[in-house]
């Protein structure tokens, strides 16, 4: 299937084919139909697989449809998400697609003087982006009203859920029309998700790209068992000794996130941290320092994580394991991207072996352990040295965790719109 036989109109086709995608993701060929048709839909998709594009895409064409002008702090389409970030992402999804449209867009959200939000909304603004709290602050001073909303989408909505948004979600649905069309995505379904879909949606259409809570099926898997005061030199180790694009590295709090770069740098390695703590000028330098190196790394906590979307990562590092096998999926879910091929490691203790075999048991494969440095070996658990290989290289006439996944693109065909 190709973007043409979506019926999608002439100026979204050529902004698509100037953005370098010929073929839509499962997402996209899914969902842009029922979008078109006014459907309501719950869409199931795992990060990375081109889910923004997927309600972007229509949203735009029935906006551009019945174009007329936009009232002061009047909007037509909504969309809540989580972080900053990623509300960014979602802007710069809407502006590089509505490129040839005359759809306009704006985002708000917190930490951030809202005086330029405040005049953007006075212009008017077709679509706009939010993340919920700033979205009522803007509401509660009548900067914004919400009577107009066509179009309201839910993106990440089970992580709105785990950062307490629920409150937030319940005073936003108060102000929008009954009468319209709801688009709700999320990773994963637990029964909190189904049960506020159940509330929201009328008659969704299910959409679903892959099992939920399943792993990138382009990522690879590997683990070393290290305790936890031999993981900061295995980890500027693992960095310098293979050849990598951009990395991920994921820590459990703020403070190992800023004491981990302090150390990384002092190693002569490029790093810089990414977590809540950090002011909106700091998170914007850090995403950008981390763009434009190569070989750079970000040390990231989940939170300030979700929704980050950056090309040629190429490894994520599981610092500290998660207790929860969930949270795995959406770390790895940073690399191999659009069908791109990417590794995820994971430094294990001890004390985190019970959290590996819960993530174990939601893969329903075992996670292969991979080769420690020869200078570690005395603080790494013991393991057998026919089951050790070098960081990140598959073993020979053995199948990799996701090999029962994996699915090759060619080469000379880019597939999908990654956002």
């Amino acid at each position: 299937m190709r973007f043409e036989d979506l019926r999608l109109i002439e100026p979204l086709r050529r902004a698509v084919r100037e953005a370098g995608y010929d073929c839509p993701t499962p997402i996209q060929a899914s969902a842009i139909p029922h979008i078109l048709a006014g459907r309501d839909l719950l869409g199931c998709a795992q990060t990375g697989t081109g889910k923004t594009a997927a309600f972007a895409l229509p949203i735009l064409q029935k906006l551009g449809s019945t174009r007329g002008r936009t009232r002061p702090g009047a909007v037509r389409a909504l969309i809540l998400c989580p972080t900053r970030e990623l509300a960014q992402q979602i802007q710069g999804s809407f502006h590089a697609y509505g490129r040839f449209c005359e759809v306009t867009c704006a985002v708000i959200f917190g930490g951030v003087n809202q005086n330029p939000q405040a005049r953007a909304l006075r212009e008017g603004s077709d679509v706009l982006v939010a993340t919920p709290g700033r979205l009522l602050d803007l509401v509660g001073q009548r900067l914004v009203t919400l009577a107009g909303i066509e179009v309201l989408v839910l993106d990440e909505a089970d992580r709105m859920l785990d950062m307490g948004f629920l409150p937030d979600l319940r005073r936003i649905l108060a102000h929008v029309p009954r009468e319209r069309q709801t688009l709700l995505f999320s990773a994963t379904m637990p029964t909190a998700i189904r049960e506020l879909a159940n509330k929201i949606l009328r008659d969704p259409v299910p959409v679903q790209v892959a099992r939920v809570s399943s792993p990138v099926p382009s990522v690879d898997h590997w683990v070393h068992h290290v305790e936890k005061q031999a993981k900061p030199a295995l980890l500027i180790q693992l960095l310098g000794q293979s050849p990598r694009m951009r990395t991920l590295v994921f820590t459990r709090t703020k403070h190992g996130a800023d004491k981990l770069v302090r150390h990384l740098v002092r190693a002569g390695v490029t790093a810089a941290a990414l977590h809540g703590n950090k002011s909106q000028g700091a998170r914007t330098r850090a995403l950008a320092e981390f763009k434009s190196t190569p070989t750079g790394v970000l040390v990231a906590t989940d939170i300030a994580a979700r929704g980050l979307d950056v090309k040629d990562i190429s490894h994520v590092i599981n610092y500290d394991v998660t207790p929860d096998p969930e949270t795995y999926v959406h770390r790895i879910g940073r690399a191999g991207r659009a069908g791109a091929t990417g590794t995820a490691v994971s430094l294990c203790s001890t004390e985190e072996r019970n959290d590996l075999r819960s993530i174990e048991r939601l893969l329903q494969e075992p996670i292969q352990p991979a080769a420690d440095p020869p200078e570690l070996s005395r603080v790494t658990s013991s393991v057998p040295p026919a089951a050790m290989r070098p960081f990140g290289v598959p073993r020979p006439h053995q199948r990799r965790l996701s090999s029962r996944r994996r699915t090759r693109r060619p080469g000379s065909q880019r597939q999908g719109v990654n956002s």
